[in-house]
This record gives C-alpha cells, sequence and structure tokens, in this order.
C-alpha cells in the first residue's frame, strides 16, 4: 500500500482532522482578516521555512512572503520573495518592527533553545491585529516525550528514519511543548485570543514506512480519547489591534 493510501486509513479509524487542514483554515481566516485591514500590503513571515511552507497555498494573496531560518535554503525557495538568516531566538532585530501581519512557525517550537525570546520577538515583528499559527509536537503524549528523552545521538538517528531526509533532522529541545507551557508563554509575549487544539498526527509524520506508520497509528490510537495527550499542538493567537 502506498503512503497516500496509509493515510487514507486514518479518518476511518478517527484520527482525524489532519494538522494540514487545521492550519490551512487558520491562514485563511488570517489573512482574510489582513485582507480587510491593509489591502494590498499583506505580508507573512514563514518563521523556520525548511523547504515546504502551507503558505504557498495562499501566495496569490499575499503581497510579500519572507522566510526566515538559520539555515540556507539550497535551491533557494522560489515562492519566497525574500529569504533572511535568522535565529528566532536570538536576533531581535532580525526585521523591523510591525513588519507581518501573518507569521506560520510549522514544527519550529520543539527546536527552540529559548522559546520565550523566540515569541517574544514574533510578537514585536507582528503588526497590531496580526496573526499567529504555531504547529508544533506535544510532549504529554508518551511517543513524544520518549523520543524528545532520548539522547542526542540515537534520537538523530530515529530522526533520520521518520524524515523525508537526512537534512530534515535537527536538534530538538522541547523545552515549552505542552498546551499549558504554550498558552502561558503566548499569554507572557503578549499575544491574545489564544485558541490550542491537539490532533493526532504521528501516523501522518512517521508515514513514509510501514514500521513507523504503524508505530504512529499505534500511538495516535492510543491517545484517541485523551485530546491533551495527542501528539500535535496547533495554536493560534493575536496581536492586540490599535486602541480606538
Amino acid at each position: 500500500m502506498t503512503e497516500a493510501g496509509r493515510f487514507a486509513l486514518l479518518p476511518r479509524l478517527g484520527i482525524d482532522p489532519p494538522v494540514g487542514a487545521l492550519v490551512h483554515g487558520a491562514l485563511d481566516v488570517a489573512i482574510s482578516t489582513a485582507e480587510t485591514r491593509t489591502p494590498g500590503a499583506v505580508a507573512a513571515l514563514d518563521a523556520g521555512c525548511g523547504r515546504v511552507s502551507a503558505l504557498r497555498t495562499f501566495r496569490p494573496r499575499i503581497d510579500r512572503l519572507v522566510g526566515a531560518d538559520i539555515d540556507q535554503p539550497s535551491p533557494p525557495l522560489p515562492h519566497l520573495d525574500a529569504f533572511a538568516l535568522v535565529d528566532l531566538c536570538a536576533s531581535a532585530d532580525g526585521f523591523p518592527e510591525r513588519s507581518f501581519d501573518i507569521v506560520l512557525s510549522s514544527f519550529t517550537m520543539e527546536h527552540f533553545t529559548d522559546p520565550a525570546s523566540a515569541l517574544s520577538n514574533l510578537r514585536r515583528w507582528m503588526r497590531p491585529g496580526g496573526t499567529l499559527v504555531i504547529t508544533t509536537v506535544n510532549r504529554r503524549h508518551p511517543f513524544v516525550a520518549a523520543y524528545l528523552g532520548l539522547p542526542d545521538g540515537p534520537r538523530r538517528r530515529l530522526q533520520r528514519l521518520v524524515k523525508a531526509t537526512a537534512a530534515d533532522a535537527h536538534p530538538l529541545v522541547g523545552a515549552c511543548n505542552d498546551p499549558g507551557a504554550i498558552r502561558a508563554a503566548l499569554e507572557a509575549a503578549g499575544f491574545t485570543g489564544i485558541r490550542l487544539t491537539t490532533v493526532g498526527h504521528l501516523a501522518r509524520a512517521w508515514g513514509r514506512r510501514w514500521p513507523t506508520f504503524a508505530l504512529g497509528l499505534l500511538g495516535d490510537l492510543l491517545t484517541r480519547a485523551m485530546p491533551s495527550r495527542r501528539s500535535t499542538i496547533v495554536a493560534v493567537a493575536r496581536v492586540p489591534g490599535e486602541a480606538a
């Protein structure tokens, strides 16, 4: 059975919706809001952009799309208007204040050595009324906790089995990776209107090979009835608007 065929099993087993659907919906609302506020000047940041971005789907509606990461993408990403080498945890001056209406942080929180500083920086770079969309792993899931708790060497070898390529294997910290910690960190950084959703995502994330797909499926089924322990967190938060 192909990877697509394996994934088609998941809704029938009650493992739904996929992370991508939640992110797409959140970004659609965020961009619609920005279009009414700053028509013709919607700016978005893919913070930790890697090579694949959910923002690509919305490229016709985004006037300026910028990527940021600690490594230069190779080859360059054609969907970006600009790319900047930025350490989100350390580079407070990586971008001017109030630069972006939308910020996407897709599976980067688990890599942050200083999550509080990273969120503070993202908040600084966002315009009033802007929207932050985050996806990250949930340390309350037992498999995720075990994964994050492995020594660096074994964890990197395991990452190469579940990631698309060895280049996708990065150091994991997991310093702010449960729903309570993420909500508290977002509030401390000045975000409001925070909405957190947890979903089972291990089978999809690990689904390129049958053995890891089966392990991920087991993990998703184990926590299907325990929302706080599902493997993946989708967080949406807003920057307060200008005072009337």
